[in-house]
């Protein structure tokens, strides 16, 4: 850090209890953020809670920079995820009082990546208060996102760019995905920090430069994502096919329960056989609670008869046990014209299975914390071939996942994502997880067909626009046309490694820029003194 920083913090942040302060306003800020995303979807929100963060950032010494980050993870995490206490809680049958300590541990260790990245924009502050606002806080901010989502199998939820569906920044999507619009979201905020900085500036300091300098890089901003929203990444790949999505809407408690399995099935097949017009119908995540093999000459051969009587293909969830030993799969199997599968890929820490197993089991045993353990399905193994074109397929917390979601394109024609947010029962986990699931869709240029166990399903179109949708806790069943789609949005082309590697030339350019003033300055010092 310069000596001008020191100087700036040691004037700034004098007395303990203005720095306790500024911890609740770190708070509040960001649990006010969770505003912006789904339900509330108050996308503007989100300016200003980052901005202020930005504002308290601009001179704190780096370990009160990691404590502010730290009480805003923890007011945007607590209150935005608190639904995880829910399944611990009803599911995994340990009682409330512990549930609630578990997801409050949780919610402080993923709180961690915002305190990381606020000790990282102030180990990089230069002499340019400048530069260091506008180029490296939104660089760091948005490279700790991609970060929390792939570190330890990551946890990308309420990444900024969600927050911005259905605004004008969207439009960057297509281009460099969920982490190029969160970019330009702190790059908005950074701006709003710098104007207002200037508003509330002594007189003496005032400059007409930077307000104009934050207004028009916001309106340059907005402008330039809106139009690049209304360009078409993506054609028609052929006729569009008729598709129904079915959400049995069986309550979760009841779902495995033996005497539960008659009335399910007769209740999905029921609703499958009015509607043999279509060209797929989708079941969705373990619609089927019971193993294939168990199932398969009783229920998915008839079906599967029918099935093709009908020229319809059927994707139904349940579970596939190996027949070589005793490892089973959360899967998705199409019946119909060809028999396939797809096991889930990318699974659920703690929910799906036991990470640190030799670790952690003796802990989960003294706990009495019953535990699923899945195996992990072919990494390969992206695409099914149904109702006549190869289509994504992602299993529920999958669709999280934009670089996973697009490795089955540009094969696949169209997307599925079959859910169960039933877990999370009436909280605001369904409606973020829908919101994700747009976003996936208007990365890939895709449609993108979601069904749930007991909502919310969706069709979404490939522009991220809501199409068709259920409501949560009820029996729906939706159906529409689709347009099956072709060629590579150039995030699809890309990933997200085409806006890491533009951040962390950004992060390159800043600290070039820093040593070069310092160099110069120390230059002209010394000719002074010579």
């Amino acid at each position: 850090m310069s000596a001008c920083g020191r100087s700036r913090l040691s004037t700034t942040l004098p007395f303990p209890h203005l720095f306790r302060f500024q911890k609740s306003l770190a708070f509040c800020a960001g649990a006010v953020a969770v505003l912006a995303f789904a339900p509330f979807s108050l996308s503007c929100v989100a300016l200003p809670s980052l901005a202020l963060l930005f504002g308290l950032w601009r001179s704190a010494t780096p370990r009160q920079a990691f404590m502010l980050g730290w009480w805003f993870g923890l007011g945007l995490m607590g209150f935005g995820v608190s639904w995880l206490h829910i399944s611990i809680d009803q599911f995994g049958g340990i009682g409330l009082p512990l549930a609630m300590i578990i997801t409050l541990l949780f919610v402080a260790i993923i709180a961690l990546f915002f305190g990381v990245a606020g000790w990282l924009g102030a180990r990089l502050r230069g002499s340019s208060d400048s530069v260091h606002l506008l180029i490296t806080l939104p660089a760091v901010w948005t490279l700790t996102e991609w970060v929390r989502g792939w570190f330890l199998t990551g946890f990308p939820w309420l990444s900024m760019g969600y927050s911005q569906l259905d605004s004008p920044l969207q439009g960057m999507a297509p281009i460099a995905g969920i982490f190029g619009v969160s970019w330009l979201v702190a790059l908005t905020a950074a701006l709003i920090t710098l104007i207002c900085s200037q508003l509330m500036a002594p007189a003496r300091s005032k400059t007409l430069f930077k307000p104009l300098l934050g207004i028009g890089g916001i309106i340059i901003i907005w402008s330039v994502a809106g139009l690049l929203d209304d360009h078409l990444w993506t054609e028609p790949a052929g006729e569009p096919i008729k598709v129904t999505l079915i959400q049995g809407n069986i309550p979760q408690e009841l779902k495995w329960e033996p005497s539960q399995f008659g009335p399910t099935m007769r209740l999905y097949t029921s609703l499958t056989r009015a509607n043999w017009s279509s060209d797929l119908i989708i079941w969705p995540e373990t619609a089927i609670p019971a193993f294939y093999h168990r199932v398969k000459d009783d229920l998915l051969d008839p079906l599967e008869a029918e099935a093709r009587s009908n020229s319809t293909d059927l994707l139904v969830g349940i579970v596939l046990q190996s027949t070589e030993d005793s490892s089973y799969f959360n899967a998705m199997v199409s019946l119909g014209k060809e028999r396939d599968s797809y096991s889930k890929r990318h699974l659920v820490p703690f929910g799906e299975f036991l990470p640190l197993k030799w670790l952690l089991n003796p802990l989960i045993d003294f706990l009495q914390i019953p535990m699923s353990d899945f195996s992990a399905g072919d990494e390969d193994k992206t695409v099914l071939n149904l109702a006549g074109y190869p289509a994504g397929i992602s299993i529920c917390y999958e669709d999280a996942f934009g670089e996973e979601v697009i490795q089955a394109l540009p094969a696949a024609a169209f997307l599925i994502n079959a859910s169960n947010d039933a877990w999370f029962g009436d909280s605001l986990a369904p409606h973020q997880h829908l919101e994700i699931a747009r976003m996936r869709a208007l990365e890939s240029g895709r449609y993108l067909l979601r069904a749930t166990n007991t909502g919310i399903s969706a069709i979404i179109g490939p522009g991220g626009e809501i199409q068709e949708v259920s409501a949560a806790f009820k029996k729906a069943v939706l159906t529409r046309k689709i347009i099956p789609m072709q060629g590579m949005t150039p995030y699809a082309s890309i990933g997200n490694w085409g806006i890491v590697s533009a951040l962390l030339a950004l992060l390159l350019a800043s600290f070039l820029f820093h040593t070069h003033g310092q160099s110069r300055s120390e230059s002209k010092s010394l000719n002074r003194e010579g």
